[in-house]
């Protein structure tokens, strides 16, 4: 059976494994946000920045890309992914449908946030979020690179998300 993984933030650009199909998608019952405090990728302890994370919210749906595993490679992928998506264990991995423009549906693996965990930051308002993106750096570099590779992959494959847009627009008029 193949293995599917949704993406919905940096997957969508940097998803760090072989990719043997990749369909738009849509997950339903979550809402993508800057809802958890990044303290290794893009901010630090110190300086928290903000990552993207599905939200559990009624009513809505989150729209992004289903990427089937290469074939061969599903342990070494879920063993990546794993690394690099559980490091503070404010994900919680889960298998969930996801909806195919296609019309095909797929079990995949999907990264949700765990409202629980003390990274958890949901309800900020978009001002706030755009102040913390703007000035965060962490390992993997600054708070802004992330925030402009989505919203610009996003926008390449057509998807819109009216507060990613927002927050693309702000925190490049807050970095001039």
């Amino acid at each position: 059976m193949a293995m599917w993984v949704f993406g919905y933030g940096s997957l969508l650009w940097k998803p760090g494994f072989e990719v043997a199909e990749s369909v738009i998608g849509r997950l339903p019952g979550y809402a993508r946000s800057f809802c958890m405090r990044s303290i290794h990728h893009r901010g630090s302890v110190e300086q928290p920045g903000l990552v993207l994370a599905l939200d559990a919210v009624t009513g809505t749906a989150c729209d992004g890309i289903a990427l089937r595993v290469a074939p061969g490679t599903e342990g070494q992928t879920l063993e990546y992914l794993r690394e690099r998506e559980l490091i503070s264990s404010a994900y919680v991995e889960k298998n969930l449908d996801v909806q195919m423009a296609d019309g095909r549906t797929v079990q995949a693996l999907v990264y949700v946030i765990d409202a629980e965990h003390d990274q958890y930051c949901g309800g900020l308002p978009l001002e706030e979020q755009a102040q913390i993106i703007a000035k965060a750096v962490g390992g993997m570099g600054p708070n802004t690179e992330y925030l402009f590779n989505t919203a610009s992959h996003l926008a390449q494959i057509g998807l819109h998300d009216a507060s990613l847009e927002w927050l693309h627009a702000r925190v490049k008029e807050l970095c001039r």
